[in-house]
């Protein structure tokens, strides 16, 4: 089985049809690990098309946030600013749509699957000090998680050796491929379908191969001019649509 991931597509439309495309014919089954809103401007189509597509669906601090389950308090304020506008664009059925949606861990052929990590659907997984503890613990071997909008994550091998797992910077498309060991265990990030934070503005995703036992990873670029000048025109904050073009 082919597993498309998808994570963080923060309500941006052209990023997420682009992923697809790169995508099609090329996985089995989609599953998305939260954050579909906030940030972007097209909530409503981005819901209907994940809705549709993936067959399971975790949420993210920001679906929780635009949705009113959470008050957005702990957002910075020009988050706080698109999660306000994101609440008042979403029709009805968006709403209850993201109210329904299940908080992670969701149980996986292999693995599991996550928002922020599986003790912490919010906390961010950045680096040894929160990853460590979830290798030797005693989740899953393989973990997929987001909420970092950094593509990547970790491994830690039976002789202890933790490594970080850093996409190199290469041509659009694939770029790379990592095998999944059996003495290994694996927290493994697909990266930012709308924002990525990792100095790479393309959009980013994974898919798990859990028969050849191997994860790619692919990078692409998408008409960020076009999603910048739809949050202008909405009246988004300036700095949530220039750091598109930056990749942070």
């Amino acid at each position: 089985m082919r597993f498309l991931l998808l994570s963080d597509v923060h309500s941006n439309l052209e990023a997420l049809y682009t992923c697809l495309e790169l995508a099609a014919g090329k996985y089995d089954k989609a599953i998305c690990l939260g954050d579909l809103v906030g940030y972007g401007p097209n909530p409503n189509e981005v819901v209907d098309k994940i809705r549709n597509l993936c067959k399971v669906v975790i949420r993210g601090n920001h679906d929780k946030a635009c949705c009113g389950i959470d008050d957005a308090a702990e957002f910075n304020p020009y988050a706080r600013m698109a999660t306000d506008w994101t609440r008042q664009a979403l029709t009805p059925k968006h709403l209850e749509y993201l109210r329904a949606l299940p908080m992670g861990p969701a149980v996986m052929e292999g693995f599991i699957a996550v928002h922020g990590s599986p003790k912490d659907e919010d906390e961010y997984i950045l680096g040894p000090g929160q990853a460590l503890p979830l290798l030797r613990g005693p989740e899953a071997q393989l973990v997929c998680f987001g909420h970092t909008h950094l593509q990547g994550g970790f491994t830690l091998n039976e002789a202890g050796r933790f490594q970080s797992i850093r996409i190199p910077a290469t041509p659009d498309g694939l770029t790379l491929t990592v095998p999944l060991e059996d003495t290994t265990r694996y927290l493994i990030n697909p990266g930012s379908v709308g924002q990525p934070r990792d100095h790479d503005w393309r959009a980013g995703f994974a898919i798990l191969d859990s028969e050849r036992k191997e994860v790619e990873y692919y990078r692409t670029p998408y008409n960020v001019a076009q999603t910048q000048a739809k949050m202008e025109k909405a009246g988004l904050p300036l700095p949530l649509y220039r750091r598109l073009e930056l990749g942070r």
